[in-house]
């Protein structure tokens, strides 16, 4: 997943510190630009630098319902516990809820990162053994 940033160092340190994420690769552009890679296990991103903020401003709730991207989901042992480790660095956008009567004990709560992106945090989320085929 690729992030156009306004601070680029900004959001690196938020996935870096929250979600476990790592300096993979640096790739200079030149004329001070650069494309930096971030790892985590099996998932990247890639931080871009912006050229100008979005239109239109920041997503709400869970994400926009419009096309393209809604959010992007971490799962964790326990969401309060990141919560507080996250503190006023995780303002909640949406939540924390109980879906509980989908999957025992899965809860979910929204959070903004750094620019504004919509994060989900989710606990016991499984996957569904055998989901309906696609057709």
């Amino acid at each position: 997943m690729g992030f156009n940033c306004l601070d680029p160092i900004r959001m690196e340190r938020f996935y870096v510190k929250f979600f476990g994420f790592r300096r993979a690769r640096v790739i200079p552009l030149g004329e001070g630009q650069q494309i930096v890679f971030l790892r985590n296990d099996t998932v990247e991103l890639e931080l871009f630098a912006a050229s100008a903020a979005a239109p239109g401003g920041p997503p709400e709730k869970d994400g926009p319902s419009t096309a393209g991207w809604r959010h992007i989901a971490f799962q964790v042992d326990d969401v309060d516990a990141k919560l507080a480790e996250m503190g006023d660095e995780a303002p909640i956008t949406h939540g924390p809820f109980d879906f509980g009567a989908f999957i025992p004990g899965w809860r979910t709560v929204w959070i903004a990162d750094p620019e504004g992106n919509i994060v989900e945090i989710t606990q016991n989320y499984v996957d569904e053994e055998n989901p309906p085929p696609l057709e």
